[in-house]
């Protein structure tokens, strides 16, 4: 009988390089993260919260871990989590990630990005950084990201983020910063489908995409496909109709990219959208260049699932982690604290065991060591006879 295969996060951040000198090494680096990753779980913020809780619930990792130097101070998780190569760190939890979801088809993922807002210095200091995430809709995992500060162009780190993602026919939803020639050109490469948000930063590509729509309602032309679908959304006080129109077929992509720059294009799509609010009308009509085939209803369905990423995780992040009033700042301590946001975010949210909000589950894993227990031994996304415990020896 094969081995069972251990899913711990101890195993998937084994590898990361210890960055203090050996003999002042009193705290085992195996057990800061599982102490910091349990202290997030239950509402921590920074590292003097960390400690607290550390402190508070010693007696109960004392049954499984060493603590040889006993609970580490506020000052040991603040220089050491300032000086862990994020980098590794990052690579450590999308290798937990990706075993989690094994061979699944990931289906669409929305790739944006998110500022740490109080995690740089004012003046000449360090800006803060931000962070950008593919985020798989479907599943709500948090599959690959990479880290750039505000005055860095994030393009630069957009090609190195999708090189994580090694999903053939995932569909890759990524706003106006990811409409270029080369990013399409990777995705092709690397097997997945794109819809890319085109704005007035390809202004001639833009306006001839507009007339397209404008000749082709006119019957101007008849393009080799058009295809129509509508959506309809009703909340109190709002209602909003979406309708999406797809344009395809050889004479539309030779007429709109003759040199064949964009790799795989098969249509393009206007969104029209109309949200009413109280007595007001508003209108916003959007276009979006992608390489899936021309369904509209198939499209529209991907382009509101980019959405998702605001309220699914970036909204999370703000509100019930409190990420924006986050001011751990020294080193790298902010990107590592906010991998392990994701680690918990990832154990929290698909818990069936309590039926309450993110929220009251943090609340409940503060007041109560079996609940912690259950999330720690919890392995998101994975079968149950491959769950390991967090916490060990």
């Amino acid at each position: 009988m094969p081995e069972r295969p251990r899913t711990s996060v101890e195993q998937y951040f084994a590898p990361l390089t210890d960055p203090r000198v050996a003999r002042t090494r009193v705290h085992r680096l195996g057990e800061l993260v599982p102490i910091a990753l349990c202290a997030v779980l239950c509402g921590t913020d920074d590292w003097v919260a960390v400690e607290t809780f550390g402190r508070a619930k010693e007696a109960w990792p004392r049954q499984v871990l060493t603590l040889p130097g006993g609970m580490p101070s506020h000052d040991t998780f603040g220089r050491v989590f300032a000086r862990l190569d994020p980098s590794e760190v990052r690579a450590c939890f999308l290798a937990w990630v990706q075993a989690g979801l094994g061979h699944r088809p990931v289906g669409v993922v929305a790739v944006d990005g998110k500022t740490l807002r109080r995690s740089g210095a004012k003046g000449p200091g360090q800006p803060p950084w931000h962070l950008l995430s593919a985020w798989a809709t479907a599943s709500g995992l948090v599959i690959g990201q990479e880290a750039t500060d505000v005055n860095s162009n994030a393009i630069t780190a957009l090609p190195r983020l999708l090189r994580l993602l090694h999903r053939a026919g995932a569909i890759v939803t990524i706003d106006a910063m990811g409409c270029q020639t080369a990013i399409a050109q990777q995705l092709q490469a690397q097997g997945a489908d794109y819809v890319l948000a085109l704005k007035t930063h390809h202004p001639t590509l833009h306006a001839n995409v507009a007339q397209a729509f404008v000749d082709a309602a006119a019957q101007a032309w008849q393009p080799d496909v058009h295809d129509q679908a509508s959506t309809r959304e009703k909340d109190p006080g709002r209602l909003e109709r979406r309708r999406y129109t797809v344009l395809g077929g050889r004479q539309l992509v030779a007429g709109l990219d003759p040199k064949g720059e964009w790799a795989g294009r098969q249509a393009v799509v206007r969104v029209e959208a109309t949200r009413r609010q109280g007595v007001r009308d508003l209108g916003e009509t959007r276009y979006y260049l992608t390489s899936l085939a021309p369904d509209a209803e198939r499209l529209g369905q991907a382009i509101r699932q980019y959405w998702e990423v605001e309220t699914g995780l970036h909204w999370v992040l703000d509100v019930i982690f409190h990420e924006d009033a986050c001011r751990v700042r020294t080193g790298d301590g902010a990107q590592n604290l906010a991998i392990l946001r994701h680690l918990a975010l990832h154990l929290l949210r698909p818990d069936t065991r309590l039926q309450r909000s993110l929220a009251k589950k943090r609340f409940r894993a503060a007041l109560d060591d079996q609940y912690l227990a259950h999330l720690r031994s919890t392995l998101v996304a994975l079968p149950a006879a491959a769950a390991d415990t967090l916490w060990t020896k």
